[in-house]
């Protein structure tokens, strides 16, 4: 068997509710390292009982700093349809999309809602809910990223969550490779932040007495790290696309696992 790619998995079972400063039920991390089964990540001792989107991703930035190649994968669209970007006359440029996306969605400050920057500046940055990215359409029945208010809705984690993404990319520079934005091939030793779909996994764990949202990222940590060490990872980060669905796909963001089979 050859050596692992990675040293530690991480699974993140997001949320878009209330504030980045609020401590949320729903919002769940799970860690595994070494071959060892995924564990929870709780937050420091304080008030808060849960974690928050600020402190997961100060969490990510000191863990991704250390010299520990790390896969994290993070259950919301890093990325918007190609209508999207048509429609705003945006360059198909992922780290320009994190700029302009951040500027009418400014959901990383303290006390924003999403709802409110709906109402607000994010308005001059809408999509429709009947757009689907590529890899949405593969990855049965992922929903659109704009599709608000419904069962199993991805929008709202995802507009809490890319601007998040920027603040890990702008600290940490080439430490971190976003998959696939930074190419499909990742480098040796490079900490690796994917999106994921928990659903394509979870079935194949048993639940244990966990809640929902614990059970989705101890699936995500759990799968990256057997399939890691089943030498089936490396398949599911080498895109089997053709042209023109690779370049799309480097724009709008793809989830791991959503072109080849799942299970590990």
């Amino acid at each position: 068997m050859t050596q692992q790619r990675f040293n530690r998995y991480v699974g993140i079972d997001y949320s878009g509710a209330e504030t980045p400063t609020a401590s949320l039920k729903g919002l769940r991390v799970y860690m595994a390292v070494a071959g060892g089964e995924p564990e929870e990540v709780l937050p420091p001792p304080s008030p808060r009982k849960y974690s928050t989107r600020k402190g997961i991703a100060a969490w990510l930035v000191e863990r991704l700093s250390e010299d520990v190649p790390t896969l994290i994968g993070i259950d919301h669209a890093f990325s918007f349809p190609l209508r999207y970007f048509h429609s705003h006359r945006l360059r198909l440029d992922w780290p320009e999309f994190l700029e302009d996306f951040h500027e009418h969605w400014p959901t990383d400050h303290d006390d924003v809602y999403v709802r409110n920057v709906r109402d607000g500046s994010g308005k001059a940055r809408m999509g429709d809910s009947h757009w689907k990215r590529l890899t949405d359409k593969r990855a049965k029945p992922a929903k659109s990223v704009f599709h608000f208010g419904v069962q199993g809705e991805v929008a709202t984690s995802t507009h809490a969550g890319i601007p998040w993404l920027r603040v890990i990319r702008n600290q940490l520079g080439s430490r971190v490779h976003f998959w696939p934005f930074d190419g499909w091939d990742i480098p040796e030793g490079r900490s690796t932040i994917a999106e994921v779909y928990p659903a394509l996994w979870s079935h194949a764990f048993s639940r244990n007495g966990r809640t929902d949202d614990q059970h989705a990222a101890f699936s995500v940590a759990a799968w990256m790290s057997r399939a890691d060490r089943n030498r089936t990872l490396g398949a599911a980060l080498h895109s089997r696309l053709a042209d023109p669905d690779d370049i799309v796909a480097r724009v709008e963001g793809w989830i791991l696992g959503a072109d080849r089979p799942v299970a590990p």
